[in-house]
């Protein structure tokens, strides 16, 4: 398949520049796949579409104030995405620009913190290794910013609302935005209802970043990014697959880490790694029975995954009924739950 075929217009006043508030007043839309309609909600009806005995699959990551600014000896400015951890001190990250950057070169970022030019990889990905005095993540904390995506050009003044309710395990470069939507009286509400949550983790990594350029969609090459699922989870998602329950997850980050991590007997395993799983159609799914997620930018994987669970041409009539009725897109934009 080509990626042209997975291209929608947008115009650009529907893409979303903040968030809104509170967080579950965004539009939901609808779709049920075995008749094929849509219907126009609130992302605070989900709690209408869940029932007793459901597994929601959440993924649990925290963002991290990833976006960092520092300088060669030389004065030349630098700045750093931070992308995937590697061992304690040392990351794979985006740097711009990156052709100033060769192996052995030293970046200062404050008098605390610097990094040294480890390794070079393609499209301005460098491994550095880092120097600090202190813990880093609390020297991150005080030098970083949010790692807003290039179409999001408002300032966000609550670093909370690019992080969900349920955030815990530092790590992301972006946030699992489908779950952005809920609020801790929700979750409470959809406990309450008999659903039961399932925590996994997928730290969203530059593949987050990263357009199709290959024409042919099976050319193009997803970067990997750490993904773990616990005892708990495992055993909470594998017991309602033999008991013919639903597994819903929130958001394309969930559905990556329970494909990568069910095997050919349709159990989901316990433990971790990388993963570099790219779901275009056709795709027969092992997991996931219903997903919760944002709308995605044209020609993306994420509209390829979406396009795979529901079809490529009902994804692009959904994609069509939102810009028609005027759904806010992308990061901060509405939500969809395709059944």
């Amino acid at each position: 398949m080509n990626k042209s075929e997975f291209y929608y217009d947008l115009p650009q006043n529907l893409i979303a520049q903040t968030p809104i508030y509170p967080r579950d007043s965004s539009k939901m839309l609808v779709y049920d796949r075995r008749n094929k309609e849509i219907s126009d909600k609130h992302f605070y009806d989900v709690i209408d579409y869940l029932k007793s005995g459901d597994v929601l699959v959440i993924n649990n990551t925290r963002v991290l104030p990833a976006r960092i600014l520092g300088q060669k000896a030389t004065g030349s400015k630098i700045e750093i995405l931070l992308s995937k951890r590697k061992e304690y001190d040392l990351w794979e990250v985006l740097a711009k620009p990156a052709k100033r950057l060769r192996i052995g070169d030293e970046i200062v970022f404050s008098d605390k913190l610097k990094a040294i030019v480890t390794a070079r990889g393609d499209e301005g990905i460098r491994e550095l290794r880092f120097v600090f005095d202190g813990i880093f993540e609390e020297i991150l904390l005080g030098l970083g910013e949010m790692p807003l995506p290039h179409y999001i050009h408002e300032k966000l003044s609550d670093q909370e609302r690019y992080q969900t309710v349920y955030s815990k395990v530092e790590g992301s470069s972006a946030a699992p935005t489908a779950g952005l939507h809920f609020t801790p009286e929700l979750m409470d509400k959809i406990r309450a209802r008999g659903v039961i949550i399932a925590e996994v983790l997928l730290h969203v990594g530059l593949g987050t970043f990263r357009p199709v350029k290959t024409e042919k969609i099976t050319d193009h090459k997803m970067h990997s990014e750490i993904y773990e699922v616990s005892e708990n989870a495992a055993e909470i998602i594998n017991r309602a697959k033999r008991e013919a329950r639903r597994v819903i997850a929130v958001g394309t980050t969930s559905v990556r880490v329970l494909e990568s991590a069910t095997g050919e007997d349709g159990l989901l395993k316990v433990g971790g790694g990388e993963t570099s799983i790219f779901i275009y159609p056709p795709y027969k799914f092992r997991s996931v029975d219903a997903l919760i997620t944002n709308f995605h930018l044209p020609e993306s994987t994420l509209i390829m995954l979406v396009s795979a669970f529901m079809g490529r041409e009902e994804a692009l009539g959904m994609y069509r009924h939102a810009v028609e009725n005027e759904y806010r897109f992308f990061s901060f934009g509405d939500s969809c739950l395709i059944l």
